[in-house]
Formats: C-alpha cells, sequence, structure tokens
C-alpha cells in the first residue's frame, strides 16, 4: 500500500492550494482518512479527517478555510485549502485508517508567503 501526496508549493497569503493523495494497492475496511500537518519545529497535528460515511471534521485554526473530500471511485483523498496564512506553512500528510492500521503519505510542502 502507497500513499502518494500532491499539490503543494509556493503560495502568497490569501491564496489557495488543493493537495491530493491517492491510495495505490488494497485498502480493505478503510474507516477514516485524514490531512495532518507538521510545521518546522512543532508537532505534527491533526488538520482534518473525513470518515467512509462522509462525516468530517476539522481543526478549529482550518475552519471555514480547507474543506476536505473523498473520491472512492479513485482512492484519493482531497484538501482544498483556501485563504491561507503564513502559518499554514507545514509539510501536509494524508493518512489512512483502515481498522487498526494506518497508513501514512510521504508528504508535501506547503509554503505561504506574507
Amino acid at each position: 500500500v502507497q500513499l502518494q501526496a500532491s499539490g503543494g508549493g509556493l503560495v502568497q497569503a490569501g491564496g489557495s492550494l488543493r493537495l491530493s493523495c491517492a491510495a495505490s494497492g488494497s485498502i480493505f475496511s478503510i474507516s477514516a482518512r485524514a490531512w495532518y500537518r507538521q510545521a518546522p519545529g512543532k508537532q505534527r497535528e491533526l488538520v482534518a479527517f473525513i470518515t467512509s460515511d462522509g462525516i468530517t471534521n476539522y481543526a478549529d485554526f482550518v475552519k471555514g478555510r480547507f474543506t476536505i473530500s473523498r473520491d472512492n471511485d479513485r482512492n484519493t483523498v482531497y484538501l482544498q485549502m483556501n485563504s491561507l496564512k503564513p502559518e499554514d506553512t507545514a509539510v501536509y500528510y494524508c493518512k489512512v485508517v483502515a481498522g487498526t492500521q494506518g497508513y501514512w503519505g510521504q508528504g508535501t510542502l506547503v509554503t505561504v508567503s506574507s
């Protein structure tokens, strides 16, 4: 099982980016897909998740700005990020939870300039 994250880059404050995370290989009984981020010198933190039932949840610091979605046919999870702030600068990681297993992507760097 591999998770390939993409879509990161350099953007000015107020701009938008859309991250994608495509899963390859067989993953059964996925219960949730999530995005985390880790800024330099900080711990990894949960940004948003979406369950198999489509229930979403967001960290307070991205509510109203970020949207998580999924495409089951493509086995892909997305993170639409709007109104980006310099403090959103981080490496963003996707994660898929299936049963007791958690699978991580390799991360994609998002840099927001002021």
